[in-house]
Formats: C-alpha cells, sequence, structure tokens
C-alpha cells in the first residue's frame, strides 16, 4: 500500500482551498491549478489516454475497453478542492500506525487531542494505519482520497489486463466545496452512460440521494451615529442580525438535526452597525419542505421589515443543487452494480442519504446519474479529518471491481 499514501501524500500537500466569495473566477482560486497540472501529467505518463484538461481545469481522461464485446462507458469522478471552512495550507499529515482506538493526540504542543469517545467512528478503525492532521489544517481526504483511489484503480488497471472491463472515463473538478463543481463539467464530452463520485466517508457507504441545497444571503443595512446621541437615531444592524438568526427555528441547525432532517446553517457572519452579512445554507431531502424553508426565510426578512418600517434586510436565494434521487432511481441497477461490488469483497454496504451534496447530484441533472461511493475520511472540513489507508485501499479496490463486474454483466 506504500504507494498509494505516496500518492495521497503528494495530493494532499497541495493546497486547493476553493474560494466561496470569489464568484466571478473559475476555479475560483488559482493555486487549484497545481494539483491540476500535476494529475494530467500523471495521467499521461500512467498510460491514460484522452487526456484533456480545459480552460475551467476540468480534468478527463479514458481507460480504453480490453473486451471485444460493447460494455457500457462508465465513469469515476472526484473533486481537487478542498473546503474553505478551514486551512489547507501547509497540511502536515500524521501516521499513526496499528492505531490502538485510543485518544490521538494531534499536536502536543498546542495540546490539540482528538477524542475517540467524542469521535467514536475512530474505533472502527482500531489496528488499522490511520492518517491525521496535525491539529492546524484539514487533512484534505475530502476528496483526494477519492482522486488517490480513482487513479490507483486506473493504475491497477493499466497494469493487469488480465481484469476485463469497458471503456472508463475519469474526471476531476474544481470548486466542489463551494457548490460550482459540476457548473462546467461538460456531459457530453464525458461521454460514459453513468458515473460514480468517490466523494463519500465512512467505509461502506453507498449513496444516491442527497439535499436539496441553497445559499441564502443576507444583508442588514443600519445607521451610524454618536453612540451618546443615538437614542431614536441608531439603527444597529448587528442587532437586527441577531433578531433574523433568532427568527429561523432553533433546533433546525445541523448541530441538532441528523437522518432526512433539514436545517438552516448559518456558516459566516460579518458586520457593523451599519452593516452585517449574514451567509447560510438551506438544506432539506424533501423539495416541498425545502420549497417551504426558502420561503420562510424570505418571510423572516418581510416580518422584520415591516417592523421597521424599512427595507433594512434585504435577502438573496439561490439554488444549488438538487436531490439526485429522482434521477437516480429509473436506473437503479448502475446503483447495484456498486453493492455488489462491495459484498464481493467482504465490505458491508451502507445505503443512505447524503447530508450535503456531491458533484453526482448536479450531474444526474445534467444527464450523467451518478450515485456517490465512500472515499473513507471522517470529520471532514475541519482539523479533526481523518482517513486509514486500508480505507482507502478498499475503495480502490471497490473501484477496480465495478469496472469488472459492469463487463461481465454486459457480456
Amino acid at each position: 500500500m506504500q504507494p498509494i499514501l505516496d500518492r495521497f501524500f503528494r495530493y494532499i500537500k497541495i493546497d486547493t482551498q476553493s474560494d466561496p466569495h470569489n464568484e466571478e473566477a473559475f476555479p475560483s482560486t488559482e493555486k487549484q491549478w497545481d494539483l491540476a497540472n500535476l494529475l494530467v501529467k500523471e495521467l499521461k505518463d500512467m498510460g491514460m489516454q484522452d487526456v484533456s484538461i480545459d480552460k475551467h481545469a476540468y480534468i478527463m481522461a479514458t481507460l480504453p475497453s480490453n473486451v471485444a464485446h460493447k460494455v457500457p462507458t462508465i465513469g469515476f469522478i472526484a473533486h481537487m478542492d478542498t473546503s474553505p471552512d478551514f486551512s489547507g495550507t501547509n497540511v502536515n499529515p500524521q501516521i499513526h500506525e496499528n492505531y490502538d482506538g485510543k485518544d490521538v493526540v494531534l499536536n502536543e504542543k498546542e495540546n490539540i487531542v482528538m477524542s475517540a469517545d467524542y469521535f467514536n467512528d475512530l474505533k472502527m478503525y482500531k489496528g488499522q494505519t490511520l492518517i491525521t492532521t496535525d491539529g492546524t489544517t484539514l487533512l484534505g481526504a475530502d476528496d483526494k482520497a477519492g482522486i488517490t483511489e480513482i487513479m490507483a484503480g486506473m493504475e491497477y488497471l493499466i497494469a493487469h489486463p488480465e481484469i476485463k472491463h469497458g471503456t472508463i472515463r475519469v474526471g476531476f473538478t474544481p470548486d466542489e466545496e463551494v457548490g460550482k463543481g459540476a457548473h462546467k463539467f461538460d456531459v457530453d464530452k464525458f461521454g460514459a452512460e453513468w458515473a460514480y463520485t468517490m466523494d463519500g466517508s465512512q467505509v461502506g457507504e453507498l449513496e444516491y440521494e442527497n439535499f436539496n441545497a441553497a445559499g441564502g444571503k443576507v444583508i442588514i443595512t443600519g445607521k451610524i451615529v454618536h453612540p451618546g446621541y443615538a437614542k431614536n437615531k441608531m439603527v444597529n444592524s448587528m442587532t437586527i442580525a441577531s433578531e433574523f438568526i433568532h427568527a429561523l427555528p432553533e433546533k433546525e441547525v445541523p448541530e441538532h438535526t441528523e437522518g432526512y432532517e433539514g436545517f438552516f446553517h448559518l456558516h459566516t457572519m460579518k458586520g457593523e452597525v451599519e452593516e452585517t452579512e449574514l451567509y447560510y445554507i438551506i438544506r432539506d431531502h424533501d423539495m416541498k419542505i425545502f420549497e417551504e424553508r426558502k420561503e420562510l426565510f424570505k418571510k423572516v426578512a418581510d416580518d422584520i421589515n415591516k417592523k421597521y418600517g424599512d427595507a433594512v434586510i434585504k435577502v438573496e436565494v439561490k439554488d444549488q443543487y438538487f436531490n439526485m434521487r429522482e434521477k437516480v432511481l429509473p436506473v437503479m441497477h448502475i446503483v447495484d452494480i456498486a453493492e455488489e461490488a462491495m459484498k464481493e469483497l467482504n465490505i458491508k454496504p451502507l445505503i443512505k442519504a447524503i447530508r450535503g451534496g456531491t458533484d453526482g447530484s448536479q450531474l444526474s441533472y445534467k444527464g450523467l446519474p451518478c450515485p456517490n461511493i465512500f472515499a473513507g475520511g471522517h470529520n471532514f472540513h475541519g482539523r479533526f479529518e481523518y482517513v486509514t489507508l486500508e480505507a482507502i485501499q478498499k475503495a480502490t479496490d471497490v473501484v477496480v471491481k465495478i469496472a469488472e463486474l459492469t463487463a461481465k454483466k454486459y457480456k
């Protein structure tokens, strides 16, 4: 597994953090090109065909079929960027061999410890090679573990022509973490009948449902005057922002919801007396409830504007992606193949809804049905992110097995 570890480390040490506020640029950060250009070189070096990269850093490549009979072209996709929620600069991965299932000291100097009781999924990986951060950055397993698995899977298939497969397309995208990962993905050029994103978490995850998603921007305008003479004159935008926040359902937030429960998530807030900005994500699996959430978001602003007799609040809500379930249900055999692949590898499939989204949700609506498969990482978007080497290997094996099973089923 050393080559896989080396590959993963090469990728995570390249800072590819995307920027949600740079809406015009694509990709949103220039540094995503650093990984993109490396991947193009590696794809060519390993023998992949039709390797291309466009002006927006979308990468595509082909592993040609090695069978005579017609097999549907399938794809594997992962994203190159890391989350803007936490630093991806100077990632310094830590290896904990034969993990003992106990608390993990990430940074002794800063007293940063990952608790095995608090993050109890850790205990599933006792005895494995645990890869963590040093507590000062995220790790980047989301989704550089996915990239590693796809690259390693293609390399294995090239080295083992006795494993029969149809044509396989691979794709790597920018800006998934800021909701733009599939916006400029050319489905026709990709040319696959279906694909899989390698972007899930726990070993065994297989997902074809995800949130409907929107982003909400709230601008509150106040009036600044000298506080000593402010009576009946000052309008404090931060105070009104607090009213807005508390007018939304208190328990319908990420930290109090699970399963199919949706939420309003305030992820960024900045303000002064004269102006405050709030940035929300709005999520729900059920389309009807999703639409109701967006309407409630706007109604809260309308009610506050009526209270103050002025347009102190402006709200902008933009849809980001939708639940892929509707597009995958008519072609459920693509989920069945992935499930069978896991079972043949003695991996227990965990079929559940994603409490988030992947490029696959947008791609499914663009005509490329695209379920999501585990990449193996946990605690994404923060300092406690981790993955095991064994999980990356298992996901790589799934990529190879899906390719093999697809060729067999269409023989």
